[in-house]
């Protein structure tokens, strides 16, 4: 009855302190071998191990695979998709702001972003993309896949050998390094983004920056003197138009 009353009594002190070493000890950030140097990296679950597959020598690479699917799917695939879908959502986060800001190409749909893959679709434009695209894939995207799964000599995913300013010929390994894991954020960043504004825009129907009133969501003092309006783009979004 007492221990039941009084937890404290029936506590154990070397039971407690063999449990507490335990845990403090699965709780300490990790070191590991990178460069010759040692570093101290934190996992990024704590309370799950790090996935034998990641062991930080690919750029980008923080441990954080919780579902373990890099022991399932190649890393090199899996690295050649993501850097896919980042570079391709940074341009189109780019791209999708841009058009319901007011820039149009020539024969371009006056439409919003949100619906421009619709009317590009029943004006027979979007079939020049279609071809334009499946041709990249088919001959850059296809055996570059292919090289990684069969090739061990082959170039790291995503280097399609494109540097017309030549960075990596006059970048150390060190630079490379951080240049990659710099594009790694920023296109992590961009399929978040783009996922978000896209969900935003279809919510409030309305044009950047897809509030449903809006830069005045933003910046409340905006709903009474709006300078934006004056420089000719409309705070209530491209959408709505601006009175």
């Amino acid at each position: 009855m007492l221990s039941v009353a009084f937890p404290v009594l029936g506590f154990d002190p070397s039971a407690a302190l063999t449990r507490s070493t335990t845990v403090s000890r699965s709780l300490l950030p990790s070191m590991q071998e990178r460069d010759g140097l040692k570093i101290q990296e934190q996992l990024p679950v704590p309370f799950l191990p790090r996935p034998k597959m990641l062991d930080g020598s690919m750029a980008g690479d923080i441990g954080f695979d919780p579902l373990r699917l890099s022991e399932i799917v190649p890393l090199a695939w899996s690295r050649e998709a993501e850097l896919k879908h980042a570079r391709v959502c940074m341009l189109a986060f780019a791209g999708y702001v841009s058009v319901d800001l007011g820039f149009r190409v020539p024969f371009a749909p006056e439409v919003s972003s949100l619906y421009a893959h619709d009317a590009a679709v029943d004006n027979g434009s979007f079939n020049l993309l279609l071809i334009l695209l499946a041709t990249v894939e088919i001959t850059t995207g296809i055996p570059k896949v292919f090289q990684l799964l069969n090739d061990p000599d082959a170039a790291p995913p995503g280097d399609f050998k494109f540097d017309p300013l030549g960075f990596s010929a006059t970048g150390s390994s060190e630079m490379k390094r951080d240049m990659a894991e710099k594009e790694l954020a920023n296109g992590r960043i961009a399929m978040l983004a783009f996922s978000g504004i896209v969900t935003q825009s279809a919510l409030t129907g309305g044009g950047f920056p897809y509030t449903y009133n809006g830069v005045a969501d933003l910046v409340p003092p905006l709903a009474v003197v709006n300078p934006i309006d004056a420089i000719g783009i409309c705070s209530s979004g491209i959408i709505n138009g601006c009175q």
